[in-house]
């Protein structure tokens, strides 16, 4: 699986011959790149409304566009994407897309959509957990698993549904504070979900959440987890194997 980092909250995710791209913002400080500048994926996952997470989406005309049914709405009435090229999934449910399952779980944060936010709420925020296995009770040690945290505060759920049923090897969770957890509770969370890699987002694309990442680092060692931090450059790639 790679896993590369565009800035902000966008990452894109290949898993076997699946293209994945997640919330899709490239007018942010860390991305050299433009959308046009991108292959297509497959796929262009939406963890919720806001237009930091969304302005790119209507780029991708040959993708299908995944998130929940307020947004997957939002995205069709305003940002020009076809009816017919949306799948619209909620909370809990596991989708297969392509070479990818992909498993929509809450995040703690708002969701008003379009200028100044003042839209009614496109319902709940949302995290992915992408694996390239089906997830089931019986741990499978083969499988490589990848948990973006989409805009959320600290939540119990990370530790006592995610962790230990959905198994991420890796995960992406925002840093930034003020809107989304800072560097504190983001190591938490990181130690709560028992993974081996962790990854910052959700920093330096505006001033109030601009930080430091040695911070955070800092803030993971401390909990004693034993997650190996990853601060990636714009457009950098990872590979992550079981």
């Amino acid at each position: 699986m790679e896993l590369t980092w565009h800035g902000h909250s966008t990452w894109r995710i290949v898993v076997g011959d699946t293209d994945l791209l997640i919330d899709p913002f490239f007018d942010n400080p860390k991305t050299d790149l433009d959308p046009t500048d991108i292959d297509s994926p497959d796929y262009v996952l939406l963890t919720h409304g806001h237009d930091d997470h969304v302005a790119d989406v209507g780029a991708f005309e040959d993708a299908t566009v995944v998130g929940n049914p307020e947004v997957t709405g939002h995205v069709v009435s305003e940002h020009g994407v076809d009816e017919d090229a949306v799948i619209g999934m909620n909370l809990g449910g596991t989708v297969e897309l392509g070479d990818a399952y992909v498993t929509m779980h809450r995040a703690d944060h708002s969701n008003g959509v379009g200028s100044g936010f003042e839209a009614p709420s496109a319902g709940m925020p949302a995290g992915y957990v992408i694996s390239d296995t089906k997830p089931t009770q019986v741990a499978d040690e083969e499988s490589t698993t990848f948990y973006h945290a989409g805009d959320t505060g600290l939540m119990t759920e990370m530790r006592d549904v995610i962790a230990p049923y959905l198994e991420p090897d890796a995960a992406a969770v925002p840093v930034g504070d003020h809107f989304t957890m800072g560097p504190m509770q983001a190591a938490i969370a990181v130690d709560w979900l028992d993974v081996d890699h962790a990854f910052p987002m959700h920093y330096d694309s505006f001033p109030p959440i601009e930080i430091d990442t040695d911070d955070f680092v800092r803030e993971v060692k401390a909990t004693g987890s034993d997650a190996d931090v990853h601060v990636l450059d714009g457009d950098e790639s990872f590979e992550l194997s079981s």
